[in-house]
């Protein structure tokens, strides 16, 4: 798994050096140059930890996650004071996101976080809030959408007993969920549902999706499980034939109900729904463990919500890791997350970059072509096939075991490492 990695890095980037991440706490951030600049919010706490959840997270505790809230506010002035300040005016963004965790344990606070982010950027596309099946209530999409939230996204998971027994999940409350979303409704209701679990068939996904567009949502996310190495989950991972098989059925299915395929592992009913934190240009992230992709570099917020607290406390950032890239790393990390949502435009890349995709990656292009990876159908647009959907998500198995699940491994109990290689 490493050897692949480590191989396709060395090759798109044209180095053997490893990505380095060194802690360099970055003080200044600089964004002001960025466009099609997103906006995160991580809000880390949870009634309940799901064995199988990756991301920084902790259990919830009111006097905590108060504390927690106020050093968030805090560090969202830190940084947008930056621009303010320098500019006279207000940053433009796209969208904004809220995740975790479970962000809706703080729904009472969503808009005092949001009316803080007004003060320093324009935001032009949207707000979106994640929440537990427990959340989707009246009271609290109302409060949610009164502060400003646009879209939500929920964390279904599946809505089948056996899999939410091997999830260690609740049992979601469907006609709760359904009642609610019909009295208070939003631009986007996608609903996420994990896939390649155990024994699990095209019919028990098909009947998920169905259930979930039932139930008001215009929008599924279908991701694929999968095994870090520093989660409590005993699930089994599924056979890479089975889960190809899977995706592609997934896949045929929805397009064939006419659903539009937004990303590898979303689809949407409707033309403007739409939910996804990951394909952005470039982004801020504010809270523990948050990341911040700039145009030359990256950086990852400490995991440690205590630590986090501190750092705020002291008017400093944040910030565990950075990685100053080279102009080939940043490639290839456009590229890696751009081509999520299973298409790459050559006109974008090189506005980007000032450099043609073809210049820079154009046998790449072709033998991904010849391979039957991707297509041309309009000059300059590359969009990936079925077999090519799947092996990207084959990849980034590879890639999240490699390199984000040493990282976050890590991470998790060193609030500072002083260095991370990948």
């Amino acid at each position: 798994m490493r050897l692949i990695t480590n191989l396709t890095r060395a090759w798109l980037t044209r180095t053997t050096k490893p990505f380095t991440f060194k802690n360099e706490y970055d003080e200044k951030l600089p964004y002001a140059d960025c466009e099609q600049l997103g906006l995160y919010v991580h809000i880390p706490f949870c009634k309940k930890i799901c064995p199988f959840c990756p991301y920084g997270k902790v259990v919830y505790e009111e006097k905590v996650c108060e504390e927690y809230l106020q050093r968030l506010i805090e560090e969202i002035r830190l940084v947008g004071a930056q621009y303010l300040e320098k500019t006279g005016e207000k940053k433009r963004t796209t969208s904004l996101y809220f995740g975790g965790g479970t962000p809706a344990l703080a729904a009472h606070r969503i808009k005092d976080i949001i009316e803080v982010l007004h003060e320093y950027f324009i935001i032009t596309e949207g707000i979106g809030v994640e929440l537990h099946p427990d959340n989707v209530r009246t009271d609290v999409l109302q409060t949610l959408k009164d502060a400003g939230v646009t879209k939500i996204s929920i964390g279904v998971q599946s809505f089948q007993e056996k899999f939410q027994n091997a999830l260690e999940r609740k049992k979601v409350e469907v006609e709760q969920m359904t009642a609610a979303l019909r009295v208070v409704p939003f631009e986007t209701v996608s609903m996420d549902f994990i896939f390649a679990l155990p024994k699990q068939t095209f019919a028990d996904l098909k009947a998920d999706i169905d259930m979930a567009f039932a139930c008001g949502a215009n929008h599924v996310a279908m991701y694929p499980f999968i095994d870090f190495t520093f989660t409590e989950s005993q699930v089994p991972t599924m056979k890479k034939k089975e889960k190809r098989r899977l995706l592609d059925e997934i896949t045929v299915y929805c397009q064939e109900k006419g659903y539009e395929r937004n990303s590898i592992w979303t689809f949407s009913s409707e033309e403007q729904a739409g939910y996804s934190s990951m394909t952005r240009d470039n982004f801020l992230g504010f809270g523990c463990s948050a990341t911040t992709l700039l145009k030359d570099q990256f950086k990852i917020n400490t995991f440690s919500v205590e630590e986090y607290c501190k750092r705020i406390a002291e008017k400093k950032l944040p910030t565990s890791l950075t990685i100053r890239f080279t102009k080939r790393q940043r490639m290839v990390y456009y590229l890696f997350w751009t081509a999520y949502s299973t298409r790459v435009r050559a006109e974008d890349f090189e506005k980007f970059f000032g450099v043609s995709l073809k210049k820079a990656y154009g046998f790449e292009l072709a033998v991904a072509k010849m391979l039957g990876f991707i297509t041309e159908k309009e000059k300059g647009v590359y969009e990936m096939t079925l077999k090519g959907a799947f092996y990207y998500h084959h990849y980034e198995n590879y890639y999240t075991l490699a390199y984000i699940d040493k990282m976050w491994g890590i991470m998790r109990k060193q609030a500072f490492p002083k260095q991370i290689k990948l």
